[in-house]
């Protein structure tokens, strides 16, 4: 059973229903400017948006490194749809398949499992794929079993409560081999997530060291592994040899032309011959398209991106569109033929606008646009006071740059809401130390009351009792 339109009665449906799939920067951005066009159609009940997402927030990924570091708090990260898109139907579950041809789409939700139902078949006019990307993973002997990401809101808290942890145990244990393995950090990637989440975890370990009696910041070992040459090329040849410059100069050990071989026994093995005993390897070496895509009827190109013009629409299918992580997007504004616009936010954003309004001239009846927007530049933050950027062919660095990359990320974050806490939090930082607390319980919140539950045990249990569980504790709740 499909959802219920908005503003019309159970069962009827409205003239246009508009299917996003995803939450990220296009599905929520796409969303919020339909629902400002039609507010009035949806209110009415002539249209409906359905927003298919696995989680109810956007999360506005460039603050991730500084979520994990504490100078940001991890709710003011993400933005709640519900809230942002007031209009809009809203269904937390994962697309499974995509029939273009029947125009439907297949949804599992939280409660199709519960109530034994079965999946969602959703119907639609309009469809929009923005179901973003995943890590992409090698075949890396051990990394499943010892490797952290770091792509979502949780990844970047559980790797804060990891890194303290482990110098919990270092500060604790006699074991000298453990000592060294606990305050070994490698990272895997040197794009934006590697480096800045390196960088800002550095930073806020190195100040944390003051609090412990026997770690000083010269027992901690930062490893940074790259496969090509260079780390942050969005930033440029010049402004990427700079930070690696700068990641030396803080002792961090820069391994560039290097590949993770294997992790297994938490025991990081590198191309070089290196071998680094570790209780952490986090991997960020790129990302690949959402499984969705394959389970499609929509044209896909060779690295698994949905083929689309550059009005935002599925080579080939009407009513179909996408931008984003998802879309292979020709680059107009590129004078090499076959370029392709970046998968980055700052080409998301701007897809977004045009998307909306391209879907709404289709409606209408009217010419589409085609999306042309010129690469402006990047910035990246090393931590605390430290940056590069490379902007409209201006290279900054230092000081400078840290605060171009504070200012354009302040002005990006959606909602006034989110920009006046993130601000505020800022301005308190600078105020007063940072947080060192590690809430790692948090990863487990029942875990303390299942062992006091289950540490009462009847000496006779009734004999309709079922046989007592000796497993692990649920920790899922």
């Amino acid at each position: 059973m499909a959802p219920d339109s908005r503003g019309a009665s159970p069962g009827t449906r409205p003239s246009v229903r508009i299917l996003v799939v995803g939450g990220g920067y296009v599905g929520m951005y796409t969303a919020l400017r339909l629902q400002r066009k039609l507010r009035q159609r949806l209110r009415s009940g002539e249209a409906e948006i359905v927003v298919v997402t696995p989680e109810p927030y956007m999360t506005y990924q460039p603050f991730l490194p500084e979520a994990a570091a504490g100078s940001i708090s991890p709710r003011h990260v993400v933005v709640p749809l519900r809230r942002v898109l007031k209009d809009c139907t809203i269904v937390i579950g994962e697309a499974e398949r995509v029939d273009h041809a029947k125009r439907t789409a297949t949804v599992t939700t939280l409660a199709t499992g519960e109530d034994g139902t079965g999946a969602l078949e959703i119907p639609y006019d309009e469809i929009v794929l923005a179901p973003g990307s995943v890590s992409r993973t090698l075949p890396v002997p051990g990394l499943a079993d010892v490797g952290i990401g770091f792509k979502t809101v949780e990844e970047a808290i559980g790797l804060r409560n990891h890194v303290i942890e482990q110098m919990d145990i270092a500060s604790a244990t006699r074991d000298p081999a453990i000592r060294d393995a606990a305050l070994t950090f490698v990272f895997v990637g040197g794009g934006y997530a590697g480096v800045e989440a390196l960088a800002e975890l550095e930073d806020m370990a190195r100040y944390t060291s003051r609090y412990y009696h026997n770690i000083k910041p010269s027992d901690l070992r930062w490893i940074l592994v790259e496969a090509t040459g260079r780390i942050l090329p969005e930033v440029g040849e010049t402004m990427g040899g700079y930070a690696v410059r700068e990641l030396r100069g803080r002792n961090i050990d820069v391994r560039l032309d290097t590949r993770l071989e294997s992790c297994e026994g938490r025991v990081a093995v590198l191309s070089d011959g290196s071998r680094f005993p570790t209780r952490t390897l986090v991997w960020t070496a790129g990302v690949k398209p959402a499984p969705i895509l394959a389970a499609t009827d929509l044209p896909l190109t060779e690295r698994g991106r949905l083929r689309c013009t550059a009005a935002l629409s599925v080579d080939g299918a009407e009513h179909a569109w996408a931008a984003g992580d998802a879309a292979a997007v020709p680059d107009l504004t590129s004078s090499e033929p076959g370029t392709e616009t970046a998968p980055n936010a700052q080409h998301a954003v701007r897809q977004a606008k045009v998307l909306a309004d391209n879907i709404l001239a289709t409606l209408e009846g009217r010419q589409t646009e085609d999306y042309r927007h010129s690469y402006a530049g990047s910035v990246a933050s090393l931590g605390l006071h430290k940056g590069v950027a490379h902007v409209y062919g201006r290279k900054l660095k230092g000081y400078p740059a840290w605060l171009m990359h504070r200012v354009y990320h302040l002005s990006r974050v959606p909602t006034f809401n989110r920009k006046a806490r993130v601000l505020a939090e800022w301005t308190l930082a600078g105020l007063f130390k940072r947080e060192i607390v590690s809430l790692g319980s948090l990863e487990h919140p029942r875990a303390e009351f299942a062992l006091a539950a289950r540490g009462h045990v009847h000496l006779a249990p009734p004999a309709d009792t079922p046989p007592k569980d000796d497993g692990p504790p649920d920790t899922s709740g």
